[in-house]
């Protein structure tokens, strides 16, 4: 996959006219990228305590206020209708659509959150000289619902959702290490190795996203996602969640560093 080094500004205005249209990975090189949820102002503030008992597939980044599309602390002058490649509309439990433009669905009521992502991480697993399929490829990353219930808030509740990529044995202390650097970006792994431990039945079938390629001596590396949020509407059943698609992320102003904890 080709490494889009241009300033986000510029990425998110070509997201905007519809040129880009595909995942965000390798895109905005240094620069945060963001998960999203957006809820009424009624389930706002269950959502909000949710992410604060659940750091790990929630790490906090921005929250808008009422009625606002406009991610003022991370992204100024952005638009959270227009500036990500591909959303999703739940209602009452069940995905109603997916659009590349979120303008209808978009309300004076609502409360958009913006969540860190594991994309943030993976710049630093390359530069450590780990290799990642997925973004050779031009892939999506394989992710999962869990047996890991999330603590629940209010009227929220349901599953842990886990990313995965194959790390090579002898690199696993770099990949650990280098992601636990990123609180804000789902930190260190949640699981390595069998996923039956953590109620994944089969590696091959992703519940989001593509299959990934496992070389000789792989082993699989389990990170907390943000796609959560989109289980938790699904087991939850709130009457409106508007998010991003899996893969397809928010890309904020901020560099990477500002989530390094050391």
């Amino acid at each position: 996959m080709p490494i889009d080094t241009r300033h986000p500004r510029e990425i998110r205005a070509d997201i905007r006219r519809g040129k880009l249209a595909g995942i965000t990975a390798g895109l905005g090189q240094n620069f945060v990228q963001a998960n999203l949820a957006v809820l009424p102002r009624d389930w706002a503030y269950d959502f909000l305590v949710f992410c604060q008992r659940n750091p790990r597939p929630c790490p906090l980044l921005e929250v808008t206020d009422v009625g606002s599309a406009e991610p003022v602390g991370v992204a100024p002058g952005a638009d959270l209708r227009t500036d990500i490649p591909k959303y999703r509309i739940y209602k009452d439990g069940a995905l109603a659509d997916e659009v590349t433009d979120a303008t209808p669905y978009w309300r004076d009521d609502l409360v958009a959150f913006l969540l860190g992502c594991s994309f943030t991480f993976e710049w630093a697993l390359l530069e450590a000289g780990i290799r990642l399929w997925h973004v050779e490829q031009g892939r999506n990353v394989a992710m999962w619902r869990t047996s890991i219930a999330c603590r629940p808030a209010g009227r929220l509740h349901g599953p842990m959702v886990v990313s995965m990529r194959p790390i090579a044995a002898a690199e696993l202390s770099k990949a650990v290490t280098a992601s636990a650097r990123f609180p804000g970006a789902h930190g260190a792994p949640v699981h390595v190795g069998d996923p039956a431990a953590i109620g994944i039945a089969d590696l091959a079938r992703p519940d989001w996203g593509d299959p990934q390629e496992f070389r000789p001596g792989d082993v699989p590396v389990f990170w907390a996602c943000g796609v959560t949020p989109q289980a938790v509407a699904l087991a939850s059943k709130p009457p409106f969640m508007l998010t991003h698609s899996p893969g397809h992320m928010f890309i904020t102003d901020l560099p990477n560093s500002a989530l390094a904890a050391i």
